[in-house]
């Protein structure tokens, strides 16, 4: 699971700063959503262009670097609004009780890559532009690592890692992980897998979602066939189509009719079942694009209720999930933007009490990630 990563230079952040997902002393959902000392994910918010999506950016540019395309425009990340050359990245994951820590450094005039990575204190791999040293393959020393390219992702492919458990489990929480951008219905797989909602309908049937739709009184459930029939209405298709069906009037809603809320949901639904099955991270912006309030907490509570060492990511504008019933405070980061870039603040710093309302203490401003704005004047 990811224990923590520190960014710096990085898109909108230009100082240094650290998102820490350990554990800390509050007692509020510990069976729920915490496991081994780790959060089970965390949740950003804070105004519009504060550098929300940035935050989770992070995570999905690893996951890219490593499994996506071999070669990443590194400078594209660079902050630019900084004159330093130097992009620093150090991922920190705890996987079968072994701490793994891997930074990522650009230096743009030069276009350097440095890598380290680092197993519970002892150094495994080292990379410094065309040249690196490696404890995890047969051959110990590279001098022709190619530019434009996380040198560990070579290493991952051609040795998958064989003799390192460890680091053959680590890739395998990578791989399982998925990137929603909801608002532009954007999935990013980063394993051999088809998660879209036609593909997973097709090979699971509509079972687990009308459970699912049963279980959390939704009062509607879908069909996947030719033909729906209604009390009045029947309706047919040479290809299978998704039909709604809600219980108050039990007549065939085709899918292209239906609201963006549940169209929406039915994308998702897909991934966020595989990440709760297989350990990895469901990583999603614009969490609150079409969906009502109530939704996305129960979405929110499903995924820590359901899922054993999976972590979830997200972006809302929503401020009703900043509760005690739904996250708890050290899950929490708010964002916000000055002239020295994005900057975050954990809400378990202010030592809100667990009976607080996190909500109104955010709007309050106790948490900064406020929006200030003026009306006009007249």
């Amino acid at each position: 699971m990811l224990k923590s990563y520190e960014v710096s230079n990085f898109k909108s952040f230009k100082d240094k700063v650290k998102f820490d997902f350990s554990k800390t002393n509050y007692q509020s959902l510990q069976n729920t959503n915490t496991v081994g000392g780790i959060l089970k994910g965390s949740l950003f918010v804070g105004p519009n262009a504060s550098g929300k999506t940035n935050s989770i950016i992070a995570i999905k540019f690893l996951l890219d670097a490593l499994l996506g395309n071999s070669e990443i425009n590194f400078a594209s990340y660079m902050c630019l609004f900084s004159d330093n050359p130097m992009m620093n990245l150090c991922y920190v994951f705890e996987i079968d009780g072994v701490e793994i820590e891997y930074k990522i450094s650009y230096q743009v005039i030069d276009g350097i890559i440095t890598e380290g990575l680092v197993l519970d204190g002892e150094s495994v791999f080292n990379r410094n532009g065309s040249t690196a040293t490696v404890k995890i393959s047969e051959k110990s020393v590279h001098t022709d690592v190619p530019d434009n390219a996380l040198f560990l992702r070579s290493v991952y492919f051609n040795t998958k890692f064989q003799g390192s458990s460890i680091l053959q489990n680590w890739f395998e929480f990578l791989r399982n992980s998925i990137y929603v951008d909801i608002y532009k219905r954007k999935v990013m797989a980063y394993k051999d897998i088809n998660v879209s909602l036609l593909h997973y309908l097709n090979n699971s049937g509509p079972d687990e979602i009308n459970s699912f739709f049963e279980k959390n009184n939704f009062r509607q459930f879908i069909e996947y066939k030719n033909k729906s029939q209604g009390e009045r209405t029947i309706v047919e298709s040479p290809e299978k189509m998704i039909y709604f069906k809600r219980s108050e009037i039990n007549e065939p809603i085709p899918y292209v009719f239906e609201s963006l809320g549940n169209v929406t949901l039915l994308q998702l639904l897909p991934s966020m079942f595989y990440i709760v099955k297989n350990n990895g991270m469901l990583i999603l912006d614009e969490f609150s694009s079409g969906f009502h309030n109530d939704l996305e907490e129960l979405l929110v509570k499903f995924f820590m209720k359901s899922s054993e060492r999976s972590q979830l990511f997200f972006v809302s504008h929503s401020t009703n999930l900043l509760s005690n019933s739904i996250l708890r405070p050290d899950q929490i980061y708010s964002v916000d933007f000055n002239n020295n870039g994005s900057h975050i603040k954990r809400f378990s710093s202010e030592k809100p009490r667990e009976a607080q309302n996190l909500e109104k203490m955010y709007l309050s401003g106790v948490f900064g990630g406020i929006p200030n704005y003026d009306s006009a004047s007249e």
